[in-house]
């Protein structure tokens, strides 16, 4: 069962929806594993809660 992390920040509903989609048929292409067993998780952390370069993002 393949599993999937998505680590990021905030992102509409609808973007996720397309984002697992494509990356679960990806999987059943290459792979050849039924839909039904791959597993995507997203975390999403809003801006003050990662920083890149020594900058909070909140702070960019």
């Amino acid at each position: 069962m393949p599993i999937v992390t998505i680590q990021q920040g905030p992102r509409q509903v609808e973007q996720k929806r397309e984002l697992v989609e494509r990356i679960t048929a990806a999987f059943v292409e290459t792979l050849e594993c039924p839909a039904e067993s791959v597993l995507v998780w997203i975390q999403e952390y809003p801006a003050e809660n990662w920083a890149k370069a020594g900058k909070l993002t909140a702070d960019r």
